[in-house]
């Protein structure tokens, strides 16, 4: 074998060991402000916290994301893929432990009703391909156990809450991934007056974006891509494992003239493909405030997001 071939061995077998061993334990809080309230309202912290893949055993991702309730959020939002083990529903409640004290909305995603199963890495480039069904797991439970700390299933409702004094409606559908979404047990614009039109989905599918937008939702919530869980510097995720498009793959991007989308990148991998390369694991606190106004300043909302991101590893 020659010196360049070896060398290249060599980097390879360096990048997997960064991306199997540091850096998908390298939790991270990304933030962002985003222009989604009417004017005069005064702003709000939303937690996002997404596709936990939680087992049993991972206590440095329980102590971090526990700890994310420092941050003093006026609403948490999870939008789901919670589980990756039959025993993992104790592990996801100590992991957001004091979280479920504060006001909190969720769906759910396709593993939280499915377990993990391999899967050839190459799959995910292709398309379309055949869809493997993992063991049930205990996501009746895990409701159960969030509905009893007073968080609120929002698939398939709309659902008028009050956070810090503030009137929100919250909407959301089951995994559209999986195909269990029916937007039609949502469908139409708000009419009463409220704070925040928020949309929640595991997968950010188009269709699905479509109709918040319609709508007139001033957020949508999401998850399932893992921000690409590989990406190549300077160009980005190589895949979304789903319908949108690569450079939306994680944070925060307009979808139409008035909808904010945002992607969370999630803090957990499938056990059966346990790295992450140039996307760290991330929660991520949004803080929202009220959208431009004035001449030239998109009063229709056009303003941009402010973001950056922090790390803190566990």
């Amino acid at each position: 074998m020659t010196r360049t071939a070896l060398g290249t061995v060599g980097l390879g077998a360096a990048a997997l060991g960064y991306a199997a061993l540091i850096e998908r334990r390298h939790w991270t809080l990304r933030t962002a402000t985003l222009p989604v309230l009417p004017e005069g309202r005064p702003s709000m912290r939303v937690l996002h916290v997404s596709d936990l893949h939680m087992m049993p055993g991972q206590r440095s991702k329980q102590r971090w994301v526990a700890e994310l309730d420092a941050l003093e959020p006026d609403l948490v939002v999870n939008t789901g893929d919670n589980l990756a083990h039959p025993k993992a529903v104790p592990a996801v409640l100590r992991g957001l432990g004091p979280l479920l004290d504060r006001p909190g909305v969720f769906v759910f995603g396709s593993n939280d009703y499915r377990g993990p199963v391999p899967k050839n890495p190459a799959s995910y480039l292709r398309r379309h391909r055949r869809r493997v069904r993992g063991a049930p797991l205990p996501w009746r439970d895990l409701r159960a156990a969030l509905l009893e700390r007073g968080w609120l299933d929002a698939t398939h409702q709309r659902l008028r809450i009050t956070v810090s004094g503030q009137p929100l409606m919250v909407a959301g559908v089951d995994d559209p991934h999986i195909g269990r979404d029916d937007y039609r047990a949502i469908a139409g614009p708000v009419s009463e007056p409220v704070a925040l039109r928020l949309g929640l989905t595991h997968s950010p599918e188009p269709r699905v974006l479509d109709r918040f937008a319609a709508d007139e939702y001033d957020l949508v919530m999401a998850g399932h891509t893992h921000g690409g869980q590989l990406r190549v510097p300077g160009y980005g995720a190589l895949v979304t494992n789903c319908g949108l498009d690569r450079s939306r793959a994680r944070g925060a991007s307009r979808w139409g003239a008035h909808t904010w989308l945002h992607v969370s990148a999630g803090l957990g991998t499938s056990p059966y493909a346990p790295v992450r390369f140039a996307c760290p694991p991330e929660a991520s606190l949004l803080t929202l405030v009220p959208r431009p106004v004035g001449p030239g300043a998109g009063g229709n909302g056009q303003g941009r997001a402010r973001s950056s991101a922090a790390a803190d590893v566990g």
